[in-house]
Parts: C-alpha cells; structure tokens; sequence
C-alpha cells in the first residue's frame, strides 16, 4: 500500500509563517507533503478541482489555513470525501472571524479546526488520522507523547526541588 500525502492548502503567501510549522511537524514524522496557495474567493476553480482530485492523487488528508473570512477549508471540504483540518490564521478580529468562519460549517461538510494559528496541532490530528492505518505512525505518535510527557516530568521534579530549597 502506498503512503498517503497531506495537502496543505493556504489562502495566501501572507500565511506561510504559520503553515511553516504544519509542513515541519509533517516532515519531522516523514510524511511526504505538498503546500500550494489557493482562494476560495480569488481561485475557487482551482480549490475545487485539487479537492475533487486529491484522493485519486494519493492524499490522505487535507489541511487549510486561512485567516479573515476563512471559507477555503469549508470550499475544499464540499468537494472531497477526505478529512479536511482548518487552521484559523489570526489577522483581523484577533483571528476570531477565521475561527468561526472555519468551525461554523453546515451538516453534511465537516472541517476539523484547530484553535487559532495552532498549525503545530494540525500538523498532529493529520498524523493521527493516517497513523489509523498505519501502525509506524501510530508507533512514532505514541513515542511523541512518550516524549511530552517525560517533558511535563521533569519540568515538575524541577520546579519541586527549587521549592525545596
């Protein structure tokens, strides 16, 4: 069976800062990635087409950020059968308008968002999503969480000893 790749999809170049850390978290676990820049308003031919297509071109998963009136995780969401994540960019309102124009999506097209500009988790509920069916992702996901906690631990065994002192 052939690995399944994650698209991720922004609205704008203006949202690469944030989109990095999606493409860097899906690298760091060897999922092959392809990023490209779409609208919903400006392209919504070319955001159609790629989601009508994106399960026959071996994705998995697909994640759109996208701040303002963030309709294209919604747009790509309506023409594909494949998860769709969004990740709500901050620019205006705080990022209050991208968050609820991500989550607020009609019965029938679901997008899984991520709070704002959290692209790091998108990066990981895609990881999951794949890792279902595949038993070394979910084995390096389980070793990640290992990993975290251990964090939280030793943050804490610190933190006791200076209060001891």
């Amino acid at each position: 069976m052939q690995e399944k790749k994650v698209a991720v999809i922004m609205g704008s170049d203006s949202d690469m800062p944030v989109v990095k850390k999606t493409i860097d978290k899906l690298n760091s676990f060897g999922i092959k990635t392809e990023a490209h820049i779409m609208s919903a308003h400006r392209t919504p031919n070319l955001a159609a087409d790629f989601a009508k297509n994106a399960k026959s071109n071996g994705f998995g998963v697909i994640i759109a950020a996208a701040g303002m009136a963030a309709h294209l995780a919604g747009v790509i969401a309506a023409h594909t059968t494949l998860p769709v994540i969004g990740i709500p960019i901050k620019s205006t309102l705080q990022g209050l308008d991208a968050l609820l124009s991500t989550v607020q999506m009609p019965p029938g097209i679901p997008v899984a968002t991520v709070g704002i500009n959290c692209a790091e988790n998108a990066a990981i509920l895609a990881i999951q999503m794949l890792a279902i069916e595949n038993s070394d992702l979910a084995l390096k996901l389980s070793e990640t969480k290992e990993s975290l906690q251990n964090g939280v631990a030793l943050k804490d065994k610190n933190l006791q000893k200076t209060l001891s002192l």
